[in-house]
């Protein structure tokens, strides 16, 4: 096998308790490098079209890149994949920490669960041997509970990834998670977990991976990292800078920017958000124990908490919030108290929810309780008004459990905005049942003036995702994201040399950008033809107005701006060559992508 995979694979049939390996072929390496490249590739060939998300028939899997676990600079990651139960159709989600190296130490590139096992189960993957044993006690156990659980069992040297009561309910806004808060949060893909009666996989292992050019790969290293030390303008370096704060020294200035959404989008950061200061920079970390990072990783920009003190009594360890999490509970509700937004980070931790789902949602329950909607008697007796840290608090835990109002939020806002009727919708901000990212699409980075933000949001296979790019300009982010790098330790790094050295020095192929973003257009194509296939026109998908500026707002920085999604999408289909009522990828591109088979399919 070729550097950066151990060349083997899982199948878990949880129905009848069968583990079956299976060789990783080059070949599918090559085309779709890994992660939710090779996961799109597996399932769309082995599932058929219509599964129900929550059934038996709906293949979850956990997938490396070949670059995880390597000495390439943030290898650390790994993909969650399968059919999503909140858009019904392609799910993913992305997650560092220790697991996907973890994972390939103990002598794979990924495992897939499908069937459902008739009682709580967890795999446990020793070095080479895989076991399903009995999680009967730990079920209804937290992710914190469930991992010092099982470390305290299995000895030293396992790394877990779990899901928290939220998955166990089939929340559709659910994730899994790893070390305290490393979620894989996106896509509902916890309560795919759940569904199957999958609380936990445990992964221990001392194999190597497979590097082809060690030398040429460390060396990289070594000028990746110094380049990412050298201070830039301010005098700060990016590893100082986000070693220090991780992503959380930002969403009060963003707000101010008009890139964090506020009030539910609706909002305007300079007039609606009282004292945004109070939210990012030191106060984020003012209540910091120390820093960690992700295996291996020269920023360490994990920060975590000392016990909370006052009203909100978050345990020692509680992961500092980043970014998504303060827009989300903090801008998003209006809400300006730090510490009410690090408890909400924890209650999301621990029952493994997803921080800008659970945020979202919240938000709009404030709105609809706003106007009348829904009362007090609805709430449990909560008063969900803006900025009232106390109720979002209160409210998170009963959602997390599903308990009294909890149970009609637990699902996200399109679910719950069908349950509380009387003209809910209008404030459900959603697409394809996923709520957005925390960026608003009607700025422009300065730094990517010619990627607008929008079309992402509608048209990639996961709408919402903030992390995505659609079109030619998302090519580079599918193979980073299937390669098993972090997308933040390469944003201070020349792509070209360090992207192309990496996959190059482990893999021992000698890779040029165009192929490697052939990679990543070809992985594109793949999510997209799963959802075609399942019914889904990204065209068709409805955006809320409140997105793209219809009105647009008349004050702030975004006043008089309103974004032409309509306007990227086609634009974007058309580089592509996808078509424009369809979306069907033309037969020539397909053909000219080597997914001849898909080409027969969809051009019989």
């Amino acid at each position: 096998m070729t550097g950066g995979y151990m060349g083997r694979i899982l199948f878990v049939n949880l129905s009848t308790g069968e583990i079956r390996e299976e060789v990783l072929e080059e070949n599918i390496c090559r085309d779709f490098i890994g992660g939710y490249g090779i996961g799109a590739r597996i399932i769309y060939d082995r599932q058929a079209a219509g599964v129900d998300p929550l059934g038996p028939d709906n293949t979850l899997g956990l997938i490396t890149g070949p670059l995880t676990g390597t000495p390439a600079t943030t290898g650390t990651r790994y993909q969650a994949v399968g059919k999503s139960p909140l858009t019904g159709g392609w799910g993913d989600a992305n997650s560092g920490g220790f697991f996907g190296p973890y994972l390939k130490f103990a002598g794979y590139d990924a495992v897939f669960f499908n069937g459902i096992a008739e009682k709580p189960v967890y795999l446990f993957v020793d070095n080479g041997k895989a076991e399903l044993r009995d999680a009967s006690h730990i079920w209804g156990k937290d992710t914190y509970e469930t991992e010092d659980t099982l470390k305290a069992e299995l000895g030293r040297g396992v790394e877990i990834a779990c899901i928290g009561p939220a998955s166990e309910k089939l929340s559709l806004i659910s994730g899994i998670i790893t070390r305290r808060g490393a979620a894989a949060a996106r896509s509902g893909l916890g309560a795919v977990m759940g569904s199957k009666k999958l609380k936990a996989v445990a992964v221990r292992g001392n194999q190597k991976v497979p590097v082809a050019d060690k030398e040429r790969a460390d060396r990289l290293r070594s000028e990746q990292i110094a380049e990412m030390r050298t201070p830039v303008a301010g005098g700060q370096s990016f590893i100082e800078r986000f070693h220090k704060y991780g992503t959380s020294s930002g969403a009060h200035r963003s707000a101010l920017s008009g890139d964090t959404p506020v009030k539910n989008w609706g909002g305007i950061g300079v007039v609606d958000f009282p004292e945004p200061d109070s939210l990012g920079g030191d106060n984020a970390i003012a209540n910091l124990a120390g820093r960690a990072g992700c295996w291996r990783c020269p920023i360490a920009c994990e920060g975590r908490l000392k016990e909370g003190t006052g009203e909100y009594r978050y345990p020692a360890g509680t992961r500092r919030v980043e970014y998504e999490t303060q827009a989300s509970f903090g801008t998003m509700c209006l809400n300006n108290n730090i510490e009410s937004v690090n408890m909400a980070n924890h209650i999301c931790n621990s029952y493994g929810l997803d921080t800008i789902s659970a945020g979202c949602t919240i938000a709009f329950a404030i709105e609809c309780y706003e106007n009348g909607l829904i009362t007090r008697a609805d709430t449990d007796g909560i008063e969900m008004t803006w900025g009232n840290h106390q109720a979002i608090v209160a409210m998170t835990e009963k959602l997390a459990k599903r308990e009294g109002f909890g149970d009609v939020l637990a699902d996200g806002v399109k679910v719950a905005a069908g349950k509380i009727g009387r003209g809910a919708e209008q404030y459900a901000v959603h697409i394809g049942g996923q709520e957005l990212g925390m960026h608003d699409p009607k700025l422009i980075s300065p730094r990517r003036p010619s990627q607008p933000s929008a079309a992402r949001y509608q048209a990639d296979a996961t709408p919402g995702r903030h992390t995505q790019g659609f079109g030619p300009s998302g090519f580079r982010g599918h193979f980073l994201n299937a390669a098993g790098l972090c997308m933040m330790g390469q944003m201070a790094a020349d792509p070209t040399k360090y992207l192309v050295g990496f996959m190059s020095a482990v893999t021992g192929w000698e890779c040029t950008m165009d192929e490697l973003l052939k990679a990543g257009e070809r992985i594109a194509n793949m999510r997209h033809v799963f959802n075609l296939r399942e019914g889904i026109n990204p065209i068709e998908w409805q955006v809320h107005p409140r997105i793209t500026g219809n009105p647009p707002q008349e004050e702030g920085p975004l006043a008089g701006v309103t974004a032409d999604i309509k306007a990227q999408v086609y634009w974007n289909l058309g580089a592509l060559d996808w078509d424009m009522i369809t979306a069907k990828p033309s037969r020539r591109k397909l053909l000219e992508l080597g997914l001849d088979d898909i080409a027969r399919e969809l051009w019989p």
